[in-house]
């Protein structure tokens, strides 16, 4: 059980901190970076990186950190394990919110942008960059932060995890005891 609780552990952190850092990767720079292209090059690079980003190596990240999560809270249940238990409760949380941004404000915005057409179609291509971006970027800070909260929650967890950790087997015989603040 040890094992299983410390491979769902570092799994669910994993693929938090990569999702975390995709979406803080649009909030500190391709966002940043494309406020100051034209009209045409904002919409028609969004549309681009729209219709690409749903792909497996973005689905392990997206949809695997909140099962991810979940699981390594299950597993962390026990008597045993409940000094961790907060932690994952608080990065599932957290990673919720995260999701719900993305299917709920993020993806919606993302599909109206794709139905506006070909950028060099649109006659209004101001009116429809304005309908997006702000929102977009303000709701993509929200779930930055949120997911990079979840993240911070599961690191946490690891530490507590190692803080409580049982006594590991030596060589000879006999057993190591966890490293506490106090042996340090």
């Amino acid at each position: 059980m040890q094992l299983a609780r410390a491979w769902a552990l570092g799994a669910a952190a994993v693929a938090m901190g990569l999702i975390a850092g995709f979406f803080y990767a649009y909030a500190c720079s391709v966002m940043i970076g494309l406020a100051r292209v034209d009209n045409h090059t904002f919409v028609s690079t969004m549309q681009w990186i729209n219709a690409t980003v749903r792909n497996g190596w973005f689905a392990v990240s997206f949809f695997g950190a909140l099962p991810l999560a979940a699981i390594a809270a299950i597993l962390h249940l026990r008597r045993d394990a409940r000094p961790v238990l907060p932690w994952t409760v608080a990065a599932v949380g957290l990673y919720a919110v995260a999701f719900a941004i993305t299917m709920g404000i993020s993806v919606p915005l993302n599909d109206e942008l794709a139905a506006a057409g070909d950028p060099s179609a649109i006659a209004d291509l101001s009116a429809v960059r304005a309908a997006y971006e702000t929102t977009w970027v303000e709701w993509n800070i929200a779930r930055t932060i949120a997911a990079t909260a979840a993240l911070a929650c599961l690191v946490r967890a690891l530490m507590v995890r190692a803080r409580h950790a049982p006594a590991r087997p030596t060589g000879s015989g006999g057993t190591t005891p966890p490293v506490t603040p106090a042996a340090r």
